[in-house]
């Protein structure tokens, strides 16, 4: 397997591992199951590792500005939720001025994962769409009052 290759199949595994711990994260939090919370978290957070590396890998081979700037995204929202729920541990959901911008970044690392996916391999940029898909479905359960 090339390098490209192997790069490639590092970011999309890592788009739905961290589409799935989410979802995970959402269904866990609402079960109020607080060890998956954890283990969910530590799991999104430690693919803050594999983002490096595929950014170094598509910096190496010289890759399109939109697939730099998407992996800035995603390691940007990482590197966010590492520092506020980890590190400054503030319920910073609950202020809307944190809140509301961090939902901005979130959605912008999402769709960064789907964008990239899709032009490495059509194929498996359907299956982040699916994996992402779910994550939705459980964050509406999640926002559900039951």
């Amino acid at each position: 397997m090339s390098v490209n290759k192997l790069m490639d199949v590092i970011f999309i595994c890592s788009s739905v591992i961290f589409n799935i711990s989410v979802s995970a994260l959402y269904i866990a939090t609402k079960l109020g199951d607080m060890l998956l919370v954890g283990v969910s978290g530590g799991i999104v957070i430690s693919l803050i590792v594999p983002f490096a590396i595929t950014l170094l890998g598509y910096m190496r081979k010289k890759a399109e500005k939109k697939t730099i700037l998407s992996h800035v995204f995603i390691l940007f929202y990482l590197f966010l939720e590492l520092f506020l729920d980890y590190i400054l541990r503030i319920p910073f959901r609950e202020i809307l001025a944190i809140h509301v911008p961090y939902i901005i970044v979130f959605y912008a690392a999402l769709f960064s994962m789907i964008a990239v996916s899709f032009e490495k391999n059509k194929k498996m940029g359907s299956l982040v769409i699916a994996t992402f898909l779910i994550l939705i479905g459980c964050l509406i359960y999640y926002l559900l009052p039951f």
